[in-house]
């Protein structure tokens, strides 16, 4: 009876590890290219503001961070750098500069969601229609399925 209990626990057990690095690995093995070169030499030239992803936030730490240049132009946010991989990232403008997740969290109502990154090195995520972007000052990488803080860029 131990030993049956036993197997069916480490079975269990490897059957929701295997289920949890699938959720995280799948967006990493299915990422489509980045940009083209020219998407992202169009976008220096274009670009109304720039901002950089640093790897020393608060909140970024060896699984969840992004480096790079940011250029956020009248249609498009920008990243010429890399994000570390994962699931589930957005894009988010935020009036704020924020850098952990507790402030993410805090000031969410008040961010514009502008769309999914999937791409980790080097991003063009179109901008929503109508997107105001002085009443922001922030560009925020977010992961929705586990609520985890990777980066930020403030642009202006």
């Amino acid at each position: 009876m131990k030993r049956r209990l036993l197997l069916i626990s480490t079975h269990l057990l490897m059957l929701l590890a295997g289920f949890g690095l699938g959720v995280y690995w799948l967006p990493i093995l299915t990422a489509p290219d980045g940009p083209a070169a020219e998407v992202l030499q169009q976008a220096e030239r274009t670009a109304s503001f720039q901002g950089e992803f640093r790897r020393d936030l608060a909140d970024s730490d060896a699984l969840h961070w992004g480096e790079g240049r940011v250029l956020v132009g009248p249609d498009q946010v920008v990243l010429q750098g890399r994000l570390a991989p994962g699931p589930d990232y957005k894009l988010y403008l935020s009036p704020t500069f924020v850098e952990t997740e507790a402030d993410f969290q805090r000031l969410k109502s008040s961010m514009r969601r502008v769309g999914d990154v999937k791409t980790f090195e080097n991003f063009a995520v179109p901008l929503p229609p109508g997107t105001d972007l002085a009443a922001y000052t922030t560009v925020v990488v977010w992961c929705e399925t586990f609520s985890e803080f990777i980066t930020a860029a403030r642009y202006r």
